[in-house]
């Protein structure tokens, strides 16, 4: 391994400490991750990078971010802590440069599959933070020679800034979600404190006890709800959803979820109508994390509907991706409301009383989607009603 020339090691340095302060200034997590594999990628003058984060309770490396955007869908990807590169590092708390990935027994060979990019030369090296391992930093295949002593040394300083700047970023994170997540709580504890209040009165009436008892049960169903969702977020916040993709066919997997919205439309007098084509293309994704995305847009089409209204579903394929839209007859979104409408616990105001929820729905749906590298968009108008449009691309089966 060829030594660096002095002067282009001091700079490579100097750049270092520019991207270390960069990184401590960013708590966003997603763009946090973001910015250490370019780090990486640029110090280490390598191909590409990514980044594994280390799940302690699961005790299974996930891959979370990689600079190469064609290959951001093997983000996900379970890699074992046994028999793999990226699990010796974590395990041995030690850097490695490995010359020939392709002969080494450790080398995970789902990662090739998952991936455009033949892995040749790989420097790893471990993140650290208070003695405990966040996960694995990883370059391959250097643009130019080998991967030297100094790159390595250059990564394990990078790496040591980043397994900081990841925990202050997940502590962050957290904090600010639990001051919502407690913010939201009072209202329905609120109400099932004041309704116990009245129940233990024995003055109170005793024909005015059912309502209050069928206020605290529908309160406490929708502390549960928020409970579940909030969790929910957070795990798909914080990287910890594990995404099985398969191959999809989505026309039972659209009946399934009609069929479970259906006694909530029923009660409510709104019509559900499925548009499809005559084919339709499989899909590689998550099939219960699509069925929720789906299952939200539905339930919230027909919560916001008017009475004996109307919701279609449709579905089609259009340019390498596939199309679901909800469309309701309902109300419509004010314009101002729209560009805070995917907003943790953001509810359009006026709407509360007509349909309580948790405000959740919609964050989840649109964290899963893109996840899925797909987008999605709403379109409204006042009166008329509301159109959610779910973009996901289509991707090759197994």
């Amino acid at each position: 391994m060829k030594n660096a020339d002095p002067s282009e090691l001091l700079e490579r340095y100097r750049r270092l400490n520019e991207l270390a302060r960069d990184l401590a200034s960013t708590l966003e997590l997603s763009a946090l991750l973001n910015r250490i594999v370019n780090a990486a990628s640029e110090l280490c003058y390598a191909q590409a990078a990514s980044i594994l984060l280390y799940d302690e309770r699961e005790g299974q490396l996930r891959f979370e971010t990689i600079t190469n955007p064609d290959d951001s869908w093997a983000e996900g990807i379970v890699v074992p802590v046994e028999n793999s590169i990226a699990g010796w590092i974590a395990t041995n708390r030690r850097p490695i440069i490995i010359s020939d990935v392709q002969h080494d027994p450790r080398h995970y060979i789902e990662i090739a599959k998952a991936t455009d990019i033949v892995t040749d030369s790989l420097l790893g090296v471990p993140l650290i933070a208070k003695h405990k391992v966040v996960g694995v930093l990883e370059v391959i295949n250097k643009l130019t020679g080998e991967f030297t002593l100094e790159d390595q040394d250059l990564l394990l300083a990078l790496g040591a800034q980043a397994a900081v700047a990841i925990e202050n970023a997940r502590l962050f994170q957290q904090s600010d979600q639990i001051s919502e997540l407690v913010h939201e709580l009072r209202t329905p504890l609120t109400s099932i404190n004041m309704s116990a209040k009245l129940l233990l009165n024995p003055q109170f009436p005793e024909t005015s006890r059912i309502e209050l008892v069928e206020m605290i049960l529908g309160e406490s169903q929708r502390l549960a709800k928020l409970a579940a969702d909030f969790l929910d977020l957070s795990r798909l916040e914080t990287g910890r959803i594990q995404y099985q993709r398969q191959v999809i066919d989505l026309l039972p997997l659209l009946r399934a979820s009609i069929q479970l919205v259906k006694s909530q439309s029923e009660e409510a007098g709104i019509r559900i109508l499925l548009e499809k084509p005559e084919t339709l293309p499989l899909l590689r994704a998550d099939y219960d994390q699509i069925k929720q995305v789906i299952i939200n847009l539905l339930s919230n089409a027909i919560k916001y509907n008017r009475p004996g209204g109307r919701v279609t579903l449709s579905v089609g394929a259009n340019q390498g991706e596939i199309l679901l839209q909800v469309q309701d007859s309902g109300v419509g979104i004010p314009e101002e409301s729209l560009p805070y409408l995917f907003d943790k616990f953001y509810r359009v105001p006026g709407s509360e009383e007509d349909a309580r929820g948790t405000g959740l729905g919609l964050s989840i749906s649109k964290r899963i989607i893109e996840d899925h590298g797909g987008t999605i968009t709403v379109r409204t108008q006042v009166g008329v009603g509301t159109t959610f449009t779910v973009h996901l691309p289509l991707t090759p089966g197994p």
